[in-house]
């Protein structure tokens, strides 16, 4: 089957290069909806808390920011804002990441990857098919979109972060019919995890949950988080500790101050200048080429 349909709009936002694209992950059937009873997709900021939040997911979908012609350095980064798995914080953990990377030369793709959670079922299943399609689906469109598929990143905040690794470790499989385009590995090259959850085990507190199985394969890694984020603290150095263990490239920067869902906000905690390490770490790794 050929990903030919595009919902384009029509006004260029001035932040970005271009207009933006945006492209269905499924053309046909979505994996596993049949049985699943979703509510109508809202966006809002229900909380009045400067929290943009997209709730009730069903139809996920990829948004592309080429990175302007002048700065373009040939490199895409997917990224899968938090939320628990129950929304998408999509904004300071999503349009505005995409941005920023359009700043540093970098093409941004957004994932609107489903949720809530489905039920009967993992808390990521659906996420994760989504974001494996979605990295099948960049490599796919790598030339159309004048990027290279061996420099595709993914990145991910909280849940997403947790989406993250699951996909970097992978092993290529997936629990989703295969069709044309997933012929491209669903394995991104780069990961860069923000706060990422859920990735210590809560039946041993020592390992990292069976989902997110490092091995001497898995792609380099940047991960940032603050030690006041007191949930989430340990699954980061775990993993940290799993990439060195596995010989594999990892970057951990665990600040001493700050907590959970800092994302793209303008906060005084040095923890806020994570985007500047973070490209940092791209560019000496040779992926800002």
């Amino acid at each position: 089957m050929k990903f030919s349909i595009f919902l384009s709009l029509v006004i260029a936002l001035p932040i970005f290069a271009e207009p933006v694209t945006s492209m269905l992950l499924w053309t046909g059937e979505v994996p596993g909806e049949n049985d699943q009873v979703v509510g109508e997709e809202k966006v809002e900021d229900k909380n009045k808390d400067g929290i943009t939040r997209t709730s009730n997911v069903s139809k996920p979908t990829i948004t592309v920011y080429p990175a302007p012609e002048g700065k373009a350095t040939g490199a895409a980064v997917i990224v899968a804002p938090g939320g628990g798995y129950s929304i998408l914080a999509s904004e300071h953990e999503g349009t505005d990441v995409c941005s920023w990377l359009n700043e540093i030369g970098v093409t941004a793709v957004l994932l609107k990857y489903r949720v809530p959670r489905r039920k009967n079922l993992e808390k990521h299943h659906a996420p994760m098919q989504d974001a494996q399609r979605a990295v099948s689906l960049v490599r796919a469109n790598a030339s159309k979109w004048k990027i290279d598929p061996e420099r595709i990143g993914f990145l991910g905040f909280s849940a997403g972060g947790h989406l993250t690794a699951s996909v970097l470790t992978s092993d290529g499989s997936v629990s989703f019919e295969k069709e044309e385009v997933d012929q491209h590995s669903p394995v991104p090259d780069f990961g860069i995890l923000v706060y990422p959850a859920y990735l210590k085990s809560e039946e041993d507190p020592n390992k990292l949950v069976k989902e997110v199985s490092v091995d001497e394969k898995t792609p380099p890694s940047f991960v940032v988080v603050a030690h006041g984020d007191k949930k989430f603290v340990e699954g980061s150095a775990l993993y940290y500790l799993a990439m060195q263990r596995a010989g594999r490239e990892c970057e951990l920067h665990i600040y001493g101050k700050g907590g959970h869902g800092f994302g793209m906000k303008k906060i005084p905690q040095r923890v806020g200048e994570w985007t500047t390490q973070a490209g940092d770490w791209m560019r000496e790794m040779g992926y800002l080429k």
